[in-house]
């Protein structure tokens, strides 16, 4: 398909865990527009997945959908496999994989607090770990935090703000250590996004929107644009960064 969009992402390749809706498939949309392939992994939606993958194709012929467990490390490691075997390397990680729930610590399971553990902690530090043994120096790695591992103004974000919050020390650390390799690390934190989970029309989003500076809720492809750009050679020189795209949330 001919298009006169800058593709400055040609010739790379990048996975998007828990691509298969929402925030993920924003940013593997835009990551395509400018010239990468893209794989995805999603955990049970495979329907709208292969839906993606689909779109995608009509703008970049290189796409793929991989069932893969973010929460399991065994499984995501294997993804991450499974796409270098695919496409032969892996230039560009986005860790946008997760979730959690917004509950009083006190009333809190410990399945609850270990799920958030596993999906947003673990699965983001073995992610990063398999993808690493691929990488070409030059790589990316991009991890999608939350405003809330800033600023959680209600009750109830403590175990979720916590496993976001760890991914910024994280991300401060890896970037030290992969410095030497011009392999950059700098995570994203979203403020109120219209996505399935956080609609900009369900029941807390004037709430929601009321804390921003902006009034309103932003969209995936607002933070799509925002992780390609920091995936693109004009980001070369960040790295260690934690990046807030938030509508002024903490304005």
């Amino acid at each position: 398909m001919t298009s006169t969009r800058s593709t400055p992402l040609e010739g790379k390749t990048a996975l998007v865990t828990g691509a298969s809706r929402g925030l993920g498939a924003g940013i593997a949309r835009e990551l395509a527009q400018q010239g990468a392939r893209v794989a995805i992994t999603y955990r049970a939606s495979r329907e709208r997945a292969e839906a993606l993958v689909a779109e995608i194709q009509h703008v970049k012929d290189d796409a793929m959908a991989l069932r893969s467990d973010s929460a399991d490390p065994a499984s995501i490691q294997q993804g991450i496999r499974d796409v270098v075997d695919a496409f032969g390397r892996l230039d560009i990680l986005v860790n946008n994989a997760g979730g959690g729930w917004f509950e009083p610590f006190a009333e809190t399971s410990n399945g609850h607090i270990e799920e958030t553990i596993n999906l947003n902690i673990r699965g983001t530090i073995y992610a990063t770990q398999e993808a690493l043994r691929h990488m070409p120096d030059g790589g990316r790695i991009i991890t999608i935090g939350s405003i809330n591992a800033v600023s959680i103004p209600f009750p109830g974000g403590a175990i979720y703000g916590m496993s976001k919050a760890a991914l910024v020390a994280f991300t401060q650390g890896l970037a030290r250590e992969l410095g030497p390799r011009q392999i950059t690390v700098n995570i994203v934190h979203p403020g109120p996004i219209d996505t399935d989970g956080n609609p900009k029309g369900g029941p807390e989003a004037p709430k929601l929107a009321a804390l921003t500076a902006l009034g309103y809720f932003g969209t995936a492809a607002d933070v799509g644009s925002l992780v390609a750009w920091i995936a693109s050679p004009s980001a070369s020189y960040m790295t260690g960064s934690a990046v807030v795209i938030d509508g002024g949330w903490t304005a």
